[in-house]
């Protein structure tokens, strides 16, 4: 069941970040402090936030669309990163909690 909360939050996420992308995709190309090579965003998630991967998934065109977050200090951002290898910036926040609801079966009462 934690799979499927899981599945359904980043199904969430991606659909999105894929809104992101397609409206902000010109908007990335004139700002690109949102964007980098991927291995230099997640280095600087890493080393400034104390951020690591919690969870990704496919989005459009292909796209990786990836959550980071600090437990310790409950920092989180969203990254997609596109399949030349750039990885923007779609969001991020703090108060970052994990989350392991059951989900009811499907047909039966609550």
């Amino acid at each position: 069941m934690k799979r499927t909360v899981k599945v359904l939050h980043l199904g969430a996420l991606t659909a999105a970040a894929a809104l992101y992308i397609v409206s902000s995709h010109s908007a990335a190309a004139e700002n690109p402090r949102n964007c980098g090579p991927r291995e230099a965003v997640v280095d600087r998630l890493a080393e400034g936030y104390g951020e690591t991967r919690h969870s990704m998934g496919l989005g459009a065109n292909n796209s990786v669309v990836e959550v980071f977050a600090s437990e310790r200090t409950g920092t989180w951002t969203i990254t997609v990163t596109t399949p030349n290898g750039l990885t923007c910036l779609v969001a991020s926040g703090q108060s970052f909690e994990q989350l392991d609801e059951v989900l009811p079966v499907k047909g039966e009462d609550v």
